[in-house]
């Protein structure tokens, strides 16, 4: 594992990135501007920038929030979201016909029609005790502990009820503040003896869904020209070592205290984290820059 000082030290091996979005390239409230410089540069020099994220809505819903957000449009190329694979399994009937929602009001795009998968199941939301199964988009309270949930998830798994779980995130860091993620919740279900599924990072459908991505982009990238970036040791990174693509960590972002990162991370102590979650990924930087 190499630490670059940009993304530009290496940018020229590779055609394709997969990036992450929440911790790279904004933090919930505002765009980094060296990342916005970074993704430009390598698209200017004939790389494709795949946005490559967790969100738990379709696409368009996560360009309308970059677009708010005022992430400037020419730094990236197209957008792979959880959301997107996760709703494809939805209407393919994986939880069923009748489905108990957990998430906020914002996340009700998730159920919009989606023109890609044939003879779609119709998707009727419905109290727990009227479910076959359950859609988790987020907690319903993002600061809540994800504890709550117990007594609904003890039903539920008696039950016998699948989770499809449409954010593998377990955190997120909205500027300062901490918030829990479906993912946290999945975990509990599965931990509890319930069976949670999994769409986004890091597992593969979200990865053939960016693979797609390129191709409908005109695109046919081989995976050794493809470099993942991220934040995220347990999604963004063991994603890419899944995939067997070469990533960038972002060691500014969820786990900056245990790297020790102000401007670069203390070699020690990311040698000592990568070591304690038995990660490798290809390079380390403190932020995409």
């Amino acid at each position: 594992m190499r630490i670059i000082e940009s993304l530009g030290e290496i940018s020229q091996d590779y055609d394709a990135l997969f990036c992450d979005l929440w911790g790279c390239v904004h933090n919930g409230i505002a765009p980094f501007p060296e990342a916005v410089t970074a993704l430009r540069a390598f698209k200017a020099q004939g790389g494709i920038v795949v946005l490559v994220t967790n969100a738990p809505r379709p696409h368009a819903s996560v360009e309308a929030q970059l677009n708010r957000m005022g992430l400037p449009t020419d730094c990236w190329d197209a957008i792979a979201s959880s959301g997107d694979s996760a709703r494809a399994a939805m209407f393919r009937g994986v939880v069923g016909q009748k489905v108990f929602f957990i998430g906020e009001d914002h996340d009700q795009s998730f159920f919009a029609p989606m023109q890609i998968v044939d003879d779609p199941v119709e998707i009727e939301q419905v109290p727990l005790d009227q479910a076959e199964g359950i859609v988790c988009c987020g907690p319903f309270d993002p600061h809540a502990d994800p504890s709550v949930m117990r007594p609904e998830f003890l039903y539920a798994k008696q039950k016998g009820l699948k989770l499809l779980c449409a954010n593998p995130d377990i955190v997120v860091d909205r500027g300062e503040t901490r918030e829990w993620c479906a993912g946290a919740l999945a975990q509990l279900y599965t931990e509890m003896g319930g069976e949670s599924l999994y769409f986004g990072k890091p597992h593969p459908p979200i990865y053939d869904l960016a693979r797609r991505r390129l191709v409908a982009l005109g695109h046919d990238i081989p995976d050794q020209r493809i470099l993942a970036i991220g934040d995220g040791i347990g999604t963004d990174i063991r994603g890419a070592m899944g995939e067997e693509i070469d990533s960038v960590f972002i060691t500014g972002g969820l786990a900056a205290a245990e790297t020790k990162t102000r401007s670069q991370p203390d070699a020690q102590a990311l040698s000592a984290f990568l070591d304690k979650e038995m990660s490798a990924p290809t390079y380390a930087i403190g932020f995409l820059r």
